[in-house]
């Protein structure tokens, strides 16, 4: 059967008799009226199909035609030619409008397309060619990896264009692995881990302030004295 068509006579369509029918495990079941093969089909839940309708007599299969038809759809590759997609720029397009072209951009690149960047130029914008020049930088910069240049920003009559193309897809960021519960460290560590500063003592040693003398330790108490003891 041929695995593009999808369209072929089945059940009451088939109009022609007798057919050659195969069964559903693709057994020779011989030259049968089409009625009878019909009544088969329907007896088993399934339907009739003509398989090979230009041959006498013309081949008809036994099978799920609707599964059939979803699984060679299923098995299909859509394939997406890639086109050139186009953003149109002004010199004097604000912050706000750059953003959301950008972003049309980036959902441009994510399809697989190429993306034309077109600034135009009007009257006296000719003469300031280096605007258009530091968007064309600011773009890059926020396309990042998810764009290559294939034709760098120049001057096209009176437009500047530039060309990017897909670059590497983007991928999830992973979440931080969190630590086990028994890979808590101990109070001990933490105190190892954590750097010992002594803040003043730079600060006092940058600014020539000497360090305070030490104070000397207080007296201690004398005893007192014990009475004498009679003998």
């Amino acid at each position: 059967m041929n695995p593009i068509t999808t369209n072929l006579r089945c059940n009451e369509q088939i109009r022609i008799s007798p057919i050659r029918v195969i069964g559903p495990e693709n057994e020779q079941l011989g030259v049968l009226g089409t009625a009878e093969a019909l009544r088969m089909a329907y007896d088993q839940g399934m339907d009739l199909v003509e398989v090979s309708p230009n041959v006498r007599p013309p081949v008809c299969r036994i099978m799920d035609y609707g599964k059939w038809k979803y699984q060679q759809k299923k098995g299909q590759k859509k394939h997406h030619e890639q086109e050139l997609k186009e953003v149109r720029l002004r010199p004097k397009t604000d912050t706000h409008d750059l953003e959301i072209k950008i972003k049309h951009a980036i959902e441009f690149l994510r399809d697989g397309d190429k993306v034309q960047f077109t600034m135009v130029f009007r009257g006296r914008e000719r003469a300031h060619r280096e605007v258009g020049l530091a968007t064309y930088q600011t773009i890059l910069a926020e396309l990042g990896d998810r764009a290559k240049v294939e034709r760098p920003a120049s001057i096209d009559g009176k437009n500047m264009v530039m060309i990017v193309a897909p670059g590497r897809i983007e991928k999830p960021a992973e979440p931080a692995a969190r630590p086990a519960a028994g890979d808590t460290p101990a109070a001990g560590e933490k105190a190892a881990s954590r750097p010992t500063t002594s803040a003043s003592a730079p600060l006092t040693q940058s600014l020539n302030i000497p360090a305070p003398a030490a104070e000397a330790p207080a007296p201690k108490p004398a005893a007192p004295a014990q009475p004498p003891t009679m003998s």
